[in-house]
């Protein structure tokens, strides 16, 4: 990897070094090679670490590299297509559905954040079940999601002859299965990974993240939430006539 002057660049510095890493990660690495440690990288361009970063940020959304726990920054491998949007409206669990259930737990209403708690019409005093599932696709985790059941929503669900946390899970998605879906309302938006979901999808504490919240609309009102978390380092939305949207991960 060269050597290049950028102090005469008009463009951002980040957004130069940004091409020229961009370049030599076509010619010079492979995929999963680790890339130099940002001193020496940041050395051998001449530019400030905190240069360095933010071209390693970009370079991270649009998917050319990942930084993993414990591994350091890494040429990520070619994305591949993985669908968000499922054919027709269907409640979380129904046959097909790419997600696995890890666990259950039933929470006051007070706990649940404002965004996901003022839809649903759910505060202090309320029960809400919140349900934990994984998405893995070719051995990797791809995402995280936390689906919020108000206990309203579901009065027939008996819970206590779930005995694991699974069980408790898959008890609250079946009990979704009797309602009727009238459709759904979805919302895409990019941030920043909680330390709790880096964990999950083995990322690190504020990697790019893509946040898709989906509302489950029953009887002209919302009766679920699910807000599922994606690694935007290596995904990009794509919209079809259909209006699906698909993730392409590395």
């Amino acid at each position: 990897m060269g050597t290049t002057q950028l102090d005469t660049v008009q463009e951002p510095k980040y957004w130069h070094l940004k091409t020229v890493l961009s370049e030599a990660l076509d010619s010079e690495f492979a995929v999963g090679e680790v890339l130099p440690n940002e001193r020496d990288l940041a050395a051998r361009f001449g530019v400030a670490r905190a240069t360095l970063r933010q071209a390693l940020e970009q370079l991270e959304l649009e998917g050319r590299l990942q930084r993993r726990r414990g591994v350091g920054t890494t040429v990520a491998p070619p994305r591949m297509g993985v669908p968000v949007d499922r054919s027709g409206h269907s409640w979380p669990g129904a046959p097909g559905d790419a997600w696995q259930p890890a666990d259950a737990a039933a929470v006051d209403g007070a706990s649940v954040p404002s965004a996901v708690a003022e839809p649903l019409g759910v505060g202090a005093g309320d029960t809400v079940h919140v349900v934990r599932r994984t998405r893995v696709d070719n051995g990797q985790p791809v995402a995280a999601e936390l689906l919020y059941v108000p206990a309203e929503s579901v009065p027939g669900l008996a819970t206590a002859a779930a005995t694991g946390p699974v069980a408790r899970a898959r008890a609250v998605l079946q009990e979704l299965q009797r309602l009727e879906l009238d459709g759904e309302e979805r919302a895409v938006e990019l941030g920043s990974a909680r330390a709790e979901d880096a964990k999950q999808l083995d990322r690190l504490p504020g990697a790019p993240v893509l946040v898709v919240t989906t509302r489950y609309v029953t009887g002209g009102r919302i009766t679920a939430v699910s807000v599922s978390t994606y690694r935007a380092d290596t995904c990009r939305l794509t919209f079809g006539d259909r209006e699906d949207v698909a993730v392409l991960t590395g």
